[in-house]
């Protein structure tokens, strides 16, 4: 299917909205992130159901900048685990993304209404996503924002591929990256240590899915206190600067040391031992038969309700005074906000 516009900052090349509504019908918003709607979309010629991500241009040079990072970054990637963007239209006041429809559930939902769930259905998800990841990385793509909230299941088919989503971060790696961005608990070390980076803030990431997956319990983890936010997002970057987490007991007692050996490698601390994502696919864990079939259903899903039902990591754990980068509006960088946590500690400046 042909782009509707291929250029992004030529006025002559604006779209029409009505060469929006012409061609496609947009349903009611089913989603609000933090830079966009979110529609069910039908070409009208073909019946063909799309997701259209709508930008509003005057929401500030964040939103702007997240649309056509977003847009130059998927027109650059074909891979069958990543949505894949199928239309662009730009019009004075707006950017519309078109990308393939994904009917499935979260990996989540997907877990809990399974009757049985091993640690092969988890090697199944992770290797997917490495191999996803390991095709950005060969194009120098760092994805910069991995969470269970950007896999879902393609479609409800007992095999359906996994399919990442939200590229709005991602940026090309032309030399080591230094702005700090993404979710807190994911967050990998030399994001945290203001340290420049690169792809192995990914792997470090798949870690963290992985660590989650096979546990219920997320690796790092503080409890939030409304009225505590400096301590507790200190305490929780203190634990990721040090690679502070456990292999705790029960909750993954029946876990193989072959999974445990792969989280350790994912989550090395310095970025320069990481493993790749391209090594990680040849691990045993992924590629051979060292993952268990032991049903972990029980345990994982009772972490899992415990943890995640009240949609404590749903939402970024910083204070409105301590947002991301990303978030829009003047307040503080991610950066920022890493320093003034840790200001006069040390423990965050770069050398």
């Amino acid at each position: 299917m042909p782009f509707g516009c291929v250029t992004l900052g030529d006025k002559k090349d604006y779209n029409q909205p009505s060469e929006v509504t012409d061609k496609y019908d947009l349903g009611q918003v089913i989603k609000t992130e933090e830079f966009c709607e979110i529609f069910r979309a039908k070409e009208k010629t073909t019946g063909k159901l799309y997701t259209c991500k709508k930008f509003l241009k005057r929401d500030g040079r964040k939103v702007r900048k997240a649309a056509k990072n977003e847009i130059i970054i998927l027109k650059m990637v074909k891979h069958p685990n990543i949505l894949q963007l199928v239309d662009v239209y730009v019009t004075r006041k707006e950017y519309f993304l078109f990308l393939e429809l994904a009917t499935g559930r979260e990996v989540f939902d997907w877990i809990l209404d399974q009757g049985y769930y091993s640690e092969r259905d988890t090697s199944n998800v992770i290797r997917q996503v490495l191999e996803a990841v390991a095709y950005l990385h060969s194009l120098k793509i760092v994805h910069r924002n991995l969470k269970l909230e950007n896999l879902v299941y393609y479609n409800r088919l007992k095999n359906s591929k996994i399919v990442i989503s939200d590229f709005h971060l991602a940026k090309l790696e032309n030399g080591l990256i230094k702005e700090p961005c993404g979710t807190p608990e994911y967050l990998a070390p030399e994001v945290v240590g203001r340290q420049r980076y690169g792809r192995p803030v990914d792997c470090w990431a798949i870690g963290v899915i992985m660590y989650i997956l096979l546990s219920g319990n997320p690796p790092f983890y503080e409890e939030m206190d409304e009225d505590d936010y400096e301590n507790h997002d200190k305490n929780l970057f203190r634990k990721i600067l040090a690679g502070d987490y456990e292999f705790d007991p029960p909750y993954l007692d029946d876990i193989s040391q072959a999974a445990k050996d792969l989280v350790t490698r994912l989550m090395e601390v310095d970025q320069d031992q990481r493993i790749t994502a391209e090594e990680a696919i040849s691990h045993e864990w992924i590629s051979g038969n060292a993952a268990s079939d032991k049903n972990i259903k029980d345990g994982v899903c009772a972490q899992i309700e415990k943890n995640f039902a009240r949609a404590k990591w749903k939402v970024c754990s910083l204070p409105p005074e301590l947002q991301f980068e990303h978030t829009g509006g003047s307040s503080p960088t991610l950066g920022e906000a890493v320093t003034s946590l840790f200001l006069g500690q040390g423990s965050v400046e770069n050398s």
